[in-house]
């Protein structure tokens, strides 16, 4: 039988939060544990607490300023610490490391693709879980995928509180802020994975006309990307200067469309430069469409209970448990609209006694309707479980 278990825990010495998740969460009787903590923690004593508990596989990364579990949302400033384990019916690949200096992203996804395969004793993976820095998931993934092929991912990057690269990954007992690590999942036991940001298209759209680097957005329809963003939402190009841009574009973010339509993927704009160019956290194509999007505050809190629905609609009798997903700039911006403490209540709501764990990350990763699997910013990625 497959069977999942969440533990946690808000103690502020860090061996003893580690040890604390990893004991409730049943850790040394399963194959695997998804690991989320504070980035305000010693990490070598959170998985030095784990390992005083269980020997078991662990991978995960730093959750921004929350994590939230059935009991409750999770935001202490002295550190908290998370653990979903996986185990019975179920056999898993884990592999991480991290980046260096002139590697490529692609040939890393490739070779811990092949070393997580090696561990799984010649069975095809059935989805995976994927945590990689803010900086080159696409590639990570699309390595991954040269490997064991189309097969469903979940996960996010990792996250810190200020936007300052004080994130960690963690992949057993190494701890690293650059690279990628990855857990290969062999089970019959049913997934389902939804992957949204539940933006409205307005109806002001362009077309990408230079693209720097992937993730720098130049121009849109020859002007620089800035002025043009500001021409949309009426906003001024004062108050989207430099780091401020990635608050302003919160509720009111880019989106593109993938080939099939069916898919429109966030592109959250992180900061504005002088020459009005606008970094952006995902991968972009000039010459393709950019649409500007929007939602409210309240539409954004019942997005999480309304995609928990979908999950369940997706398995016979709903989802047994659930890994959820959050963008860290959704929380934000809802912190800042004075509705942070909305998240939790909604969620819990329609997952009941149900065991659930929500990270908030710095982009997130899943599968969409008819599409490949997809990376961006200010969305969901809601996974559920049936035991």
């Amino acid at each position: 039988m497959f069977k999942t278990k969440v533990g946690y825990s808000q103690n502020p010495d860090a061996c003893a939060s580690g040890a604390e998740s990893a004991a409730m969460a049943q850790l040394a009787d399963a194959k695997v544990g998804l690991l989320f903590t504070s980035c305000v923690l010693d990490q070598e004593a959170v998985v030095k607490g784990i390992r005083s508990v269980a020997g078991t596989h662990v991978l995960g990364c730093t959750s921004s300023a929350a994590i939230c579990v059935k009991d409750g949302y999770l935001n202490s400033e002295d550190g908290y610490s998370g653990i979903m384990s996986f185990g019975g019916d179920v056999e898993v690949g884990v592999a991480g490391a991290a980046k260096g200096e002139g590697e490529c992203a692609r040939e890393i996804g490739r070779k811990l693709a092949c070393e997580a395969m090696s561990q799984l004793g010649g069975l095809e993976p059935d989805y995976f879980f994927m945590t990689a820095s803010p900086a080159e998931e696409e590639k990570y993934i699309a390595g991954i995928q040269d490997v064991i092929g189309d097969v469903p991912v979940f996960g996010g990057s990792a996250a810190d509180n200020t936007v300052e690269g004080k994130w960690s990954i963690i992949c057993d007992d190494k701890i690293f802020a650059d690279g990628c690590a990855i857990a290969l999942f062999a089970s019959k036991a049913p997934m389902a994975n939804i992957y949204t940001g539940q933006f409205r298209e307005t109806d002001n759209f362009g077309v990408m006309t230079k693209v720097v680097n992937d993730r720098c957005l130049v121009e849109i329809d020859g002007v620089p990307a800035v002025k043009k963003y500001c021409e949309w939402t009426g906003k001024s190009e004062e108050a989207c200067a430099g780091g401020n841009l990635l608050v302003e574009t919160i509720f009111k973010p880019l989106g593109v469309k993938d080939i099939t339509g069916k898919v429109t993927a966030i592109r959250h704009p992180m900061a504005a430069n002088e020459d009005l160019s606008m970094n952006i956290g995902a991968q972009l194509i000039e010459k393709t469409a950019v649409i500007q999007m929007e939602m409210t505050p309240d539409e954004m809190v019942a997005a999480n209970p309304k995609t928990v629905k979908e999950v369940d609609a997706m398995l016979d009798g709903g989802a047994d448990s659930y890994f959820l997903v959050h963008c860290g700039g959704r929380r934000l911006g809802l912190q800042l609209e004075g509705k942070e403490a909305e998240i939790y209540p909604a969620v819990k709501e329609v997952t009941g006694d149900k065991e659930f764990l929500m990270v908030f990350t710095f982009g997130e990763y899943g599968t969409a309707e008819h599409s490949a699997n997809t990376v961006g910013g200010l969305s969901l990625s809601f996974t559920g479980f049936k035991g």
